[in-house]
């Protein structure tokens, strides 16, 4: 009987170990660790991020067209103005050779 009530115990103890690290884990696995300032005339691909239960900001990497890949801040001016042209060009022609697209991995892609 009490080897019964060892092992409930032992297995309560991992459920409340698991279940801490998961909780501590929460929006902090970001594939952003830092930002960078980059020249929005090398942009070829831009891809953008909604904050999710994994990750509680938005984020914005950009390949640049040497295939670099870098984030950006999208608090900065300069980036806001990039995804709002992005948006723009969109909303102006279908026609365009940008091409803008949703996953449903909740990212947006343009392509220039």
């Amino acid at each position: 009987m009490s080897t019964s009530i060892m092992k409930v115990f032992l297995l309560l103890a991992v459920v409340v170990c698991i279940s801490q690290a998961q909780r501590h884990g929460l929006g902090k696995q970001c594939l952003c660790s830092s930002v960078k300032r980059l020249d929005t005339s090398d942009v070829k691909d831009v891809q953008i991020f909604q904050a999710t239960v994994f990750c509680h900001r938005v984020e914005i990497v950009v390949t640049t067209n040497s295939g670099y890949r870098y984030c950006l801040d999208p608090k900065r001016r300069p980036v806001q103005q990039l995804v709002a042209s992005i948006m723009n060009r969109q909303k102006a022609s279908t026609a365009s050779p940008t091409t803008f697209s949703s996953t449903p991995s909740s990212s947006s892609t343009a392509r220039f």
